[in-house]
């Protein structure tokens, strides 16, 4: 197999494992070349990519911005702040407005669940989801899975605990499908007013003490409580969150062996973990980082070869 099994890459739900595996050797190849003195492949060098943020984003941003320079492609930035859409202007015309200029790709965050699916019914471009409200971020869960790949070798049956902000978190999701596919055990865990009903329906476990969640896993993903999405009432105070469910060096050194720790930032470090976990032997955040931007390359690359064809 040489080519995925999809046009766009809406979510991880769409893809088949073959798929994963696929943009995962692909990473590896691209890992290799930024890693080198010189960075900078000819693989997209006829090809447009618009970067569309109707929603803030740093590090998807730059991660997707970079990853596309190293392949050569050419690059518009677009953030709906200061722009038509500030005057009411569609999404989709702003979008055909994009591709009116020729552009081939679109890496789009939106606020609105469904938002890239929409878009891939409608524009003659290949959509990159690069999340959507609380439903899909599937490139942090491919650039998690293949950090996990690096550090343990096979997915298959390690256990993996996501621990933290669930009902709000698209990442949360993505990881879950993500994470099933590739054979892994995941479990969940926070606060019950931060764990969506009928979760346990997605094939994960369901836990309410950190604790234990800590003593199960073999790797911990720590998301962040998510304020911009909240309107309060989920649990008294950040500080009361951190003292029961914040992933600490105390709760750390109570677990029988050595945990990886991952987070797929912005850390809100004191609330959902401690500075020292995450600045630790046993974190892979910067890894998280440096793996984003050779996972994108993948997507990107596989996605425009696949067009081509």
């Amino acid at each position: 197999m040489s080519a995925l099994s999809v046009k766009h890459l809406l979510g991880i739900k769409g893809l088949t494992t073959e798929d994963i595996e696929l943009i995962f050797t692909t990473a590896d190849e691209f890992k290799q070349i930024i890693n080198r003195p010189m960075k900078k492949v000819p693989s997209l060098r006829d090809v447009t990519i618009a970067n569309a943020f109707f929603e803030n984003s740093t590090r998807t941003r730059l991660s997707f911005e970079l990853a596309e320079k190293r392949l050569s492609a050419d690059v518009i930035n677009f953030s709906s702040s200061g722009s038509s859409v500030s005057k009411g202007e569609t999404l989709l015309d702003t979008v055909n407005n994009l591709i009116a200029m020729k552009v081939d790709m679109i890496v789009m965050r939106h606020q609105h669940p469904g938002a890239a699916y929409f878009l891939s019914e409608h524009v003659d471009a290949t959509i990159i989801n690069a999340g959507d409200g609380t439903h899909e971020h599937p490139t942090q869960a491919l650039l998690d899975a293949y950090s996990m790949r690096e550090k343990h070798g096979s997915l298959k049956g390690l256990k993996v605990a996501i621990i933290g902000d669930i009902l709000h978190s698209r990442v949360a999701l993505s990881n879950i499908f993500c994470l099933n596919k590739l054979g892994a055990e995941v479990m969940v865990c926070g606060p019950a007013t931060l764990i969506p009903r009928h979760i346990d329906s997605l094939g994960v476990k369901v836990e309410y003490s950190v604790e234990k969640a800590l003593a199960w896993c073999d790797v911990a993903n720590v998301l962040r409580i998510q304020m911009e999405r909240q309107q309060g009432g989920y649990f008294p105070s950040l500080r009361e969150y951190n003292i029961s469910y914040g992933v600490t060096m105390e709760r750390l050194n109570k677990v029988s062996t050595p945990i990886t720790i991952m987070h797929p930032g912005p850390i809100n470090r004191g609330v959902e973990i401690d500075s020292d976990v995450a600045d630790s032997e046993h974190s892979i955040i910067l890894d998280q980082v440096q793996n984003g931007v050779a996972t994108r390359m993948a997507v990107l690359y596989l996605l425009a070869s696949g067009t081509e064809a």
